[in-house]
């Protein structure tokens, strides 16, 4: 099984050992997997046996399983699919809120939890780390929500069918799976594993080409009579693999290209029609304009929900509207055509739609570049950071839209959680990013209250090596949470964060612990230059080492954005019931 869709040629290869851990260790290799995030327990000891007598597989240890699942997360980002290994329940349960983020993101993760010994199913025992019922299912269907397949082995007869259905269902579906595997299965030998399988082809999806046909001439005649219609990109061009076709269907017509928020890193933002982030009141400078003011637009895998619409404020016309999504097309009020896949769609279109530059007129005539930053005269250091050789990782809070500003330059990488929005992701993330791109530094921003959550794996990052740079920004507490509805359950304890991480590197890893204190208010112009200079030693001579940089701010030195996003949120939070 090869990920992308592909055979892998016809034959038969060599023998193995033919067991069904080392059939699991192959297959994970097979369709792209070269490190699984693991955590130890008792029933998934055997199994990470089998993983780690594979020469292609390494096995990364973590703090915790919900770690684990936030690190299968960030390396399927980065190589298009992840694993991570648990055991039964207790850590079945403990990742799955990690699974969940990856579903809600269409990241295919394949989610390898230890099982218990095949000969207890269908008795009356009762095992540990189970609720106390004979009854074993709870974890699969705990999973069966936030998975698009789950396979529980116990026995050897079914075993690889049902391997390799999951497997192939996660790359397929771009979801997460379940596999469960009986403890004392792994390390039995059986006909079905004697000599390794070709691997098996995966069926690209085919557009109804009729469906596909209607589809883009009813878009190209509603598009080609707008005076002045925009693309706007949306999160799931990645799931539909469609980055490519999307920006040769902008090349085509000549529209000006915006992202939704939780797409940026999506669209290359060097391009020259490319006019910033679409975030209805928050957007990036004159990019709302002109999205609300056109008569017609074109969103490709769009999230519409209450954090993308800012509290559902959006002033997009369903009227206006074409809707692409990874399998169907919805043009306004109108037709709706299923079956037809975004990448036919975009690539078709991109053939039929005339040149249209009047919104990028209009956005090139009201743009007016942004003035300098307060007490700055020289580049900023943060951008000058940024290269084809990096990717930021944005924690949920304020860093959503500060980093959001950033301006990427080409081939340079973006992730962060919008859709699920699960405060710690990023420490995990960061983790599992950089251990599948070890030819790229990730710059993370992660605020206070994130880090709190998992702040554990950085230990892992130093066991392993990584140089990436953590920007740990102390505002003393849930920022995001305050703005839109304060208590005094947003204030959090104060740790010393450098001096955790110190204690954590143990003297034993490359490191460099920073702390500096940087306001946006134009206070004291020395705190901008300890900034400057802790990111010159981490990009300079400690270019190579895991960079922990502390920048301290007052908790209510906030984004004007996010200042207005959380009004918004609250507003659509604090809805009255309508009436019966």
């Amino acid at each position: 099984m090869e990920s992308g869709g592909s055979s892998g040629g016809g034959g038969v290869a060599r023998r193995s050992p033919g067991t069904l851990g080392r059939h699991l260790a192959r297959r994970l290799v097979q369709v792209g997997v070269r490190d699984v995030f693991a955590v130890p327990g008792d029933f998934n000891l055997t199994l990470l046996d089998h993983l780690i007598t594979e020469p292609e597989l390494n096995l990364v240890g973590c703090c915790n399983e919900l770690n684990a699942g936030y690190a299968a997360d960030g390396y399927a980002r980065a190589r298009g699919v992840g694993a991570c290994a648990v055991t039964f329940t207790v850590g079945g349960l403990s990742v799955i809120n990690a699974i969940a983020g990856s579903y809600s993101e269409n990241l295919p993760v394949i989610c390898i939890v230890g099982g218990p010994n095949s000969n207890d199913y269908g008795t009356n025992r009762i095992l540990h780390h189970t609720i106390g019922l004979a009854d074993f299912s709870q974890e699969r269907r705990c999973f069966q929500t936030v998975t698009c397949c789950q396979a529980v082995v116990n026995n050897l007869d079914d075993a690889h069918e049902m391997i390799d259905t999951a497997i192939s269902t996660a790359l397929k579906e771009s979801k997460p799976v379940y596999i469960s595997i009986s403890c004392n299965l792994t390390g039995i030998p059986h006909p079905t594993f004697a000599i390794e399988p070709v691997p098996y082809f995966l069926a690209p999806k085919v557009s109804n080409q009729l469906g596909l046909e209607a589809a883009v001439e009813a878009t190209a005649e509603f598009l080609n009579r707008a005076v002045k219609p925009v693309l706007v990109a949306g999160a799931k061009l990645r799931a539909s693999r469609t980055q490519m076709a999307f920006v040769e269907l902008a090349d085509a017509c000549g529209y000006p290209i915006a992202i939704m928020p939780s797409a940026k890193g999506m669209v290359p933002e060097h391009h020259p029609r490319f006019i910033g982030t679409y975030w209805g009141a928050v957007s990036t400078n004159f990019c709302g304009e002109i999205v609300e003011s056109a008569d017609a637009y074109l969103f490709a895998g769009p999230i519409f929900n209450d954090y993308s619409s800012v509290g559902y404020s959006l002033l997009i016309k369903k009227e206006k509207a074409v809707i692409a999504q990874p399998n169907r097309v919805t043009i306004a009020n109108g037709p709706s055509f299923g079956w037809v896949f975004m990448a036919d769609f975009l690539t078709a279109l991109s053939r039929k739609l005339k040149k249209n530059t009047t919104a990028l007129e209009n956005y090139r005539r009201i743009y007016v570049p942004p003035s300098m930053p307060l007490r700055r005269e020289n580049d900023e250091p943060l951008r000058d950071m940024l290269n084809g050789e990096t990717t930021v990782i944005a924690e949920t809070g304020d860093s959503w839209f500060n980093c959001q500003k950033l301006r990427l330059p080409e081939n340079c990488g973006y992730e962060f959680q919008m859709q699920y929005g699960s405060i710690g992701w990023s420490v995990g993330a960061t983790l599992g990013y950089a251990q599948a791109a070890k030819e790229r530094r990730v710059l993370a921003f992660i605020g206070d209250g994130s880090f709190q959550v998992t702040a554990q794996d950085v230990s892992t990052m130093i066991r392993h090596g990584q140089r990436s740079i953590i920007f740990l920004i102390n505002n003393g507490g849930y920022t995001i949470e305050v703005e839109i509805h304060d208590g005094p359950y947003n204030v959090i304890k104060n740790w010393n964060y450098t001096g955790l991480v110190d204690a954590i590197n143990n003297s034993e890893g490359k490191m460099l612990d920073l702390q500096g204190e940087f306001v946006t208010t134009p206070v004291d112009v020395g705190t901008e230059e300890d900034l400057e200079e802790a990111i010159a030693k981490a990009t300079g001579e400690k270019k190579d080492c895991l960079c922990f940089i502390e920048v301290i701010v007052h908790k209510d030195d906030t984004s004007k954005e996010l200042l207005e996003w959380g009004s918004r949120v609250s507003a659509a939070n604090s809805r009255p019931p309508n009436p019966q």
